[in-house]
């Protein structure tokens, strides 16, 4: 029985500010994640990131971008703070700019997958890597009034004028990482439909795959903030999935808003998710003699098939938290080459440790087609995943879904569903952190046994987290 799941935006501080979750400030524009936000954002940014080296911001295409790229570059400045901006580009160009340039850290301003209504701010330090609890709770300290100076606009809060460089060359930099990824692999003949869901992978994903000799179908290829995410890219398949089978296309990958993960589709129009990705490339990878103790980092959220399928492999499966951030952790400090989730969100510890689609659906497609093989031969020789059902329990208290383990019923239940599976299936009880819904996931060989214990889970949490 696994522990509850970080939140994965962040969450109401005292007095209504927003806080840091596992992927940053995420949330509706003009409420949640306003100007007002991200000018306190920027100045607590720049107090709290090493001095004496620029600040990077990027953007995704909302429309909302450019206004709270404004003020997080006025809250920079105003802490005396050098800002360069890269304009629209994938989240990934951020941290991999950061160090190559030896930035001081950098701003990524983007909702990744969330509707175009929304957005968000992702920071990173100066190793290219999310922001360390410690400096994150500086920053919220400072939003809430109680941080080590004062804040912008109180008397004695401007420190000094900053300068601002736009700087769009940087994108270029990061196309040229992508095609030096690959290793001068090539894609000459091979057919791809590219989903870039209107929104960062437009930057550059089609020019990419165009500069290594791909005949490309591209879908939603423009920016577009008032349609990014919708009915397209990653959480969105069908359209891609359609595409792949009208175009004779061996492969599709479609991505999120921010261009941070990728899923693919394979010439018969099946999903290949994070989990077969993993595999995909670590098998590669464990063969060349190339993965670090045989040992791929997952979550708690990939699929039993995949875990026993690696390790009869001779390969060592890693599960975490859910949330890029933590896979990370765990990565750094086993020494891991490769990791990710089942969404999608693909860690190499060769190329920079950030979660970029674009460099995952390159490293995919190339490897394949030297192999000699379309992804769908592929996906034929790869292992069978194990069925799963998830469902969501409404449990509006929050304390109650929060801390669903004091329930001894339900406890008890979840218990006596893993004791009658084991060896055979799990079971993963997570509170949601932004709707109020339980999580109840059931995997295992057998249907039947998936069927039944998500049923009688699912009714225990509404029986008794709901019980007046």
């Amino acid at each position: 029985m696994a522990d509850l799941a970080p939140h994965p935006v962040g969450l109401p501080l005292r007095g209504g500010v927003a806080g840091f979750g596992t992927d940053g400030i995420r949330g509706r524009v003009g409420t949640q994640v306003s100007p007002a936000l991200a000018l306190q954002v920027g100045f607590w940014c720049g107090q709290v990131l090493p001095q004496g080296a620029p600040v990077l911001i990027g953007m995704d295409s909302r429309s909302s971008g450019p206004m709270l790229v404004a003020a997080l570059t006025a809250g920079l400045t105003a802490a005396g703070r050098e800002v360069w901006t890269l304009g629209l580009c994938p989240t990934p160009a951020i941290p991999g700019a950061i160090r190559r340039l030896g930035a001081a850290g950098g701003l990524m301003v983007s909702a990744s997958h969330n509707p175009p209504e929304d957005n968000g701010i992702k920071v990173f330090g100066a190793s290219g890597a999310k922001l360390s609890r410690g400096q994150q709770q500086a920053i919220e300290a400072g939003l809430q009034g109680v941080g080590a100076g004062p804040a912008i606009g109180a008397s004695g809060g401007f420190l000094g004028t900053g300068v601002v460089h736009d700087r769009p060359d940087l994108l270029a930099d990061y196309q040229r990482s992508l095609v030096a990824s690959v290793m001068g692999r090539r894609l000459e003949g091979c057919k791809i439909v590219l989903d870039l869901c209107w929104g960062s992978a437009s930057a550059c994903g089609e020019a990419v795959f165009r500069a290594l000799g791909a005949e490309l179908t591209v879908l939603h290829g423009k920016p577009d903030g008032t349609r990014i995410n919708v009915d397209c890219g990653s959480t969105h398949l069908e359209p891609l999935r359609r595409a792949v089978l009208e175009s004779g296309a061996s492969m599709g990958f479609g991505f999120d808003g921010d261009a941070d993960r990728m899923l693919a589709v394979d010439g018969r129009g099946r999903v290949v998710d994070g989990d077969q990705i993993l595999y995909l490339w670590g098998s590669s990878l464990l063969d060349a003699g190339q993965l670090p103790a045989n040992r791929i980092v997952a979550t708690v959220m990939s699929n039993l098939g995949f875990e026993r399928a690696w390790q009869a492999k001779g390969g060592v499966l890693e599960r975490t938290a859910v949330g890029d951030q933590y896979v990370h952790q765990a990565m750094e400090q086993m020494g891991a080459g490769l990791g990710g989730e089942q969404s999608g969100h693909i860690l190499s510890a060769r190329h920079g440790m950030s979660g970029d689609g674009l460099l995952t659906a390159l490293q995919v497609a190339t490897l394949l087609h030297r192999s000699g093989q379309s992804l769908a031969d592929w996906m034929d020789s790869s292992f069978k995943p194990y069925p799963q059902a998830l469902l969501n329990v409404t449990v509006p208290d929050r304390q109650r879904r929060q801390q669903w383990q004091a329930c001894e019923p339900l406890r008890l239940a979840v218990e006596q569903a893993e004791i009658e599976m084991e060896g055979r299936g799990r079971v993963l009880v997570r509170a949601s952190g932004t709707e109020p819904l339980l999580r109840v996931m059931v995997e295992a060989a057998d249907q039947q046994l998936v069927d039944h214990w998500s049923s009688q889970l699912a009714a225990a949490a509404e029986q008794h987290l709901n019980a007046a």
